[in-house]
């Protein structure tokens, strides 16, 4: 089944995952997934991703390993919101000085540019804009 848009599947799975409280979730595997995961990792939102082979032949899976604080019953999720911001229906770009802060700066603005994937505030230290992908708190 092709899917229409990978990065909002992407994102659906983590927001899923994390609504349900599961440890990990999987989908299938991007250079661009990848790129998001990196950076989620980074930014201390998941605890660390892999790239494994699926069941059919030339097959890539991207495994997440979703983040919580606290013990038991008072565990909450790292991840409290996900945006898709620019959709294949409706692109948003940004300027370097148009690049929006997410609630202030807590969280992520993350931006497909020319010099790659980064996150808003790399791309304003760079001084380049882009596609705004997603915004993550």
């Amino acid at each position: 089944m092709s899917v229409i848009d990978p990065i909002a599947d992407m994102l659906t799975r983590i927001r899923n995952g994390v609504l349900v409280g599961l440890p990990m979730v999987a989908m299938p595997s991007s250079k661009l997934k990848a790129e998001i995961a990196r950076i989620l990792k980074e930014e201390g939102y998941i605890d660390g991703f892999e790239i494994v082979e699926g069941e059919k032949p030339a097959q890539l899976v991207l495994r997440v390993r979703l983040k919580y604080v606290g013990e038991r019953r008072e565990r909450r999720p790292v991840i409290t919101g996900l945006e898709r911001v620019s959709r294949p229906g409706r692109r948003i770009y940004s300027q370097k000085q148009d690049i929006p802060h997410v609630l202030s700066g807590i969280g992520v603005a993350i931006l497909s540019t020319p010099k790659g994937v980064m996150t808003g505030s790399r791309a304003r230290q760079l001084g380049v804009g882009g596609e705004i992908l997603c915004k993550i708190w």
